[in-house]
């Protein structure tokens, strides 16, 4: 019999990457709670986990920055990504209502993408590591004048009341995940590429990186700058390409890019679904 995968999520059990991690990966997945994100890394390394799913970027609140930097420090291989409708909830402790809340806690994504809300009913923000532990705490917390943001699930999971339901500032908010661990077989149909490459430091460098995606007649998506991890004020740019590596017009547009570019790496090759 095969053992079910294990996957590393940062959050606790009910937090949006559980939802996921299980659209990704399936129900039988077992679920390997990590403070941040650097520990999920650190658990696929130290082969605690077979893979994990992770946030990119969302709708609303935009980039989750660190994610870049760890997929180019590790040698895993996205393998999927998965479009999460995310549906806040106002969570209290059983018996309050909604005038009685005077602090929130939640990740500070969550919090940004929830802003509106919060100033109507002049309720003050208030950061914590994740939206499902936020729910865990205020149990232990017994405050009536707290809340946490999170999903119904970890309302369900912790016993707290759903004081409002879809509190996110606008319904086209979703958040991006990705797969990551050992490289599956790409779909045959679909699917879309993430690289990372550098440049170098002289005019027309990156027109030059670009072109070969447009010569080549293939759509890029997203183009993301980071600090490169060598040399002060070096960047790394991270590019979604609509295509699969192995389409024979994105090959070529790859085979040109590694020609003028300092360095280029291919982070993975992948299917998209969503919720």
């Amino acid at each position: 019999m095969i053992d079910p995968i294990r996957v590393a999520i940062q959050g606790e059990r009910g937090a949006y990457s559980e939802q996921a991690a299980v659209a990704l990966y399936g129900a039988e997945a077992v679920i390997i709670p990590c403070r941040t994100l650097q520990d999920v890394f650190l658990a696929l390394s130290h082969k605690e986990a077979d893979a994990a799913a992770v946030p990119i970027e969302n709708s609303r609140a935009g980039t989750i920055v660190e994610t870049y930097d760890l997929l180019l420090s590790h040698s895993f291989a996205v393998t999927g990504e998965y479009l999460l409708r995310v549906r806040h909830c106002l969570l209290g402790l059983p018996g309050t209502s909604l005038d009685e809340i005077r602090h929130a806690y939640s990740h500070p994504q969550a919090l940004a993408q929830c802003r509106g809300f919060l100033e109507r009913y002049a309720i003050a923000p208030e950061n914590a590591y994740d939206t499902a532990g936020s729910a865990q705490s205020l149990m232990r917390l017994g405050d009536r004048t707290a809340a946490a943001i999170a999903s119904r699930r970890a309302a369900e999971l912790f016993g707290l009341a759903i004081l409002a339901e879809g509190i996110e500032d606008r319904q086209d908010n979703v958040t991006r995940f990705l797969a990551v661990g050992s490289p599956p077989h790409i779909p045959a149909a679909g699917g879309r590429s993430l690289l990372a490459f550098t440049v170098p430091n002289e005019p027309g460098a990156l027109v030059r990186c670009l072109g070969p995606f447009a010569r080549h007649d293939c759509n890029l998506s997203k183009l993301e700058s980071r600090p490169g991890q060598d040399e002060a004020f070096t960047y790394v740019f991270y590019l979604d390409v609509d295509r699969r590596a192995d389409d024979p017009a994105c090959a070529r547009a790859l085979e040109e890019l590694a020609a003028v570019a300092t360095s280029c790496r291919l982070l993975g090759s992948f299917g998209s679904s969503d919720a």
